[in-house]
């Protein structure tokens, strides 16, 4: 063979890489929404990349912000920076929920589920939609505040802009990776090496972990890199894990391919040994404990190696606690379908993330509770959009012992299907963030629900009148230890009075971003007086909360542990030495834009109460 051809090659993939390069040191200005770098008139094996910003933002799991505005909502997300390469607290960025470990300290924190596999640690999630598909060549996350909460950036099959639905919908990894923590909370651009996938798309998950952050991650946008055609050969594979390349060993690291996992499942011809070696002589209750350590997709994997373990790995006792979470990508009607003999003694049951874009059907749901229903008495079912009101008529039916219900986030459930809930006299737990719950449904279930212990309400913007709520709490709910009303409209002093007369067991309140609530009435002096026991209490964004407030706190809440006064222009520091004096473990005080308390002031506190996280946000 001549020389030449592999000297043009060589030149080819020179000048692409120097295209490459030049297109991904654009500056900011260069960087329109949609850029294509094209060939010249000669036939170069080089392709089309275009650079484009999220067009949309289709789900996500929680945000900060309100669902009637945009500020700290993670439909800032959508089209070009709104603040990077500024640093700092932005309401133009999209801001989770939750950060840190603060919410696992409280007492709402939740049991974790066993057998949850050590690579998933995803927290949250934002799904975004781009104008055409393509095969990714990169992805930057613009973070400007707190970056190092992205762990895991996934792909999926499906167009959302498609008129015609797939008959498959596949995601694939792009990049993952354990919580890291990041020094400094300035700005970056944040661009993990990602893997080559076999199919174009459109649509870019998002999935973060907090846990590690000191305060919350705010991200500005997302900017997908891509090419139209498929690339023969990465330019690339040095840099690239081979691990990477390796198809079915990804699968089996993200829960196993949905063909795979469902095999599992399934009853599988196994093998006739003489004898079972060791396992013959050891009790069946040790084998049991043993195989209790192993992750589902594991456990279904050892059950074809031979009948004594198929006997044990499907064993109902072995499904007590149900985490499928974890394989959200993966589980459909066929997963349940399967799982049906092994789950008729689950207790605690997660399908959160679960189902969605038709993966699960509401008639497989329901067979599914209708075989396994009868024990559950804790169902996670958070971001399940295929609910709706015959879902949750199936669950008040099939589920006469259920204690502990999460649907937050489940946003396409009608108004109408929450009555359904009150039938459940059982509930402990009721989780309705950024559901469309409405009052008549509310109160019903706050009637018949008087076991109650943990309630969340936050961002149910179709609730009339919190007063009216807060009355029926405090007659009704009298075992009531945590409640929460982040960002309900219309809460006045008087809804405050019924609630503190009523639940006075209350342990962690938070009222964050209550607009109707004024000082000067005295409902949080209230509140202090009649709440002793308050660990946690959130007043964020409050202008009105002043020094009496906190001297009060002072003097009857001894056992307060998280207090948030973001944003209050009143209290002195002096006040606030009172409360770390007198509040013991107190172990959280967000101060934030809180005008009297300086950088030098926080410098001070933290120097005599070490033990406590003063935190104060900036802006740049």
């Amino acid at each position: 063979m001549s020389p030449v051809f592999p000297m043009l090659t060589v030149l080819s993939m020179f000048y692409y890489m120097c295209l490459r390069r030049r297109a991904r040191t654009a500056t900011r200005g260069e960087m329109n929404s949609r850029r294509a770098i094209e060939s010249n008139t000669r036939a170069l094996p080089i392709n089309v990349e275009i650079v484009q910003y999220a067009k949309e933002v289709l789900d996500f799991s929680s945000h900060y912000g309100s669902e009637n505005s945009m500020s700290y909502t993670m439909w800032n997300l959508a089209g070009i920076p709104n603040v990077y390469p500024s640093s700092g607290d932005f309401t133009q960025t999209a801001v989770f929920r939750t950060y840190g470990t603060w919410w696992d300290r409280c007492p709402s924190a939740r049991l974790p589920f066993k057998r949850t596999p050590s690579t998933f640690c995803s927290q949250d999630y934002v799904e975004l939609a781009f104008e055409e598909p393509v095969y990714p060549t990169a992805v930057h996350i613009l973070e400007t505040y707190h970056p190092g909460a992205v762990v895991r950036i996934l792909a999926c099959s499906a167009n959302p802009y498609s008129q015609n639905p797939p008959a498959e919908v596949r995601w694939e990894i792009l990049w993952s990776e354990a919580p890291t923590k990041v020094n400094g909370p300035q700005a970056r651009q944040f661009t993990p090496c990602i893997k080559q996938i076999n199919f174009p798309t459109n649509l870019i998950r998002l999935e973060v972990n907090s846990s590690l952050l000191d305060y919350y991650t705010e991200l500005d946008a997302v900017v997908l890199h891509g090419v139209k055609e498929r690339p023969v050969l990465s330019l690339k594979t040095s840099m690239i894990d081979m691990n990477d390349i390796d198809e079915d060993e990804d699968e089996e690291k993200f829960g196993c391919g949905m063909d795979t996992l469902n095999k599992q499942f399934s009853v599988v011809t196994l093998r006739e040994w003489p004898t079972n070696g060791y396992f013959d002589k050891l009790p069946y209750e040790l084998i049991q404990l043993i195989l209790s350590h192993l992750t589902v997709p594991d456990l279904c994997r050892l059950a074809q190696t031979c009948k004594l373990l198929y006997q044990h790995c499907c064993d109902p006792l072995q499904y007590i606690h149900l985490s499928l979470q974890p394989y959200w990508a993966r589980i459909n009607d066929t997963s349940l379908e399967y799982l049906q003999s092994r789950c008729t003694l689950i207790q605690w049951l997660n399908l959160s993330w679960t189902g969605n874009r038709g993966a699960i059907s509401v008639s497989g749901f329901s067979r599914f509770l209708k075989v396994c229903g009868s024990e559950l008495v804790r169902l996670e079912l958070s971001c399940g959009h295929f609910l709706n009101e015959t879902c949750l008529e199936v669950i008040t039916e099939m589920c006469p012992n259920l204690q502990e219900l999460n649907l937050s986030s489940c946003d396409k459930i009608p108004p109408q299907a929450f009555n359904h809930i009150a039938k459940v006299g059982s509930l402990k737990r009721l989780i309705l963030y950024r559901t469309k719950v409405e009052q008549t449904a509310l109160l019903s279930i706050l009637n018949f629900c008087s076991e109650l212990q943990h309630l969340s309400l936050g961002s149910c913007v179709m609730i009339e009148d919190y007063d009216l709520i807060a009355s029926m709490m405090g007659a009704k709910c009298k075992k009531l230890r945590s409640l929460d009303l982040w960002r309900c409209k219309n809460i006045t002093e008087s809804g405050i009075a019924e609630l503190a007369s009523g639940c006075q067991l209350l342990e962690e309140l938070d009222l964050g971003w209550c607009p109707t609530l004024q000082s000067s009435t005295g409902c949080f002096t209230n509140l202090a007086r009649k709440l002793p026991n308050l660990q946690k209490l959130f007043l964020t964004a409050n202008r009105s909360v002043c020094d009496t407030d906190i001297e009060e706190l002072a003097a009857n809440c001894t056992h307060l542990r998280q207090l948030d006064i973001l944003g209050t222009r009143m209290v002195s520091p002096a006040s606030l030495r009172k409360l770390l004096e007198s509040c013991k473990d107190l172990s959280l005080l967000d101060v934030s834009f809180c005008s009297q308390i300086d950088n030098r002031v926080v410098l001070e506190l933290n120097a005599n109460f070490p033990n406590v996280f003063i935190k104060k946000s900036f802006t740049q």
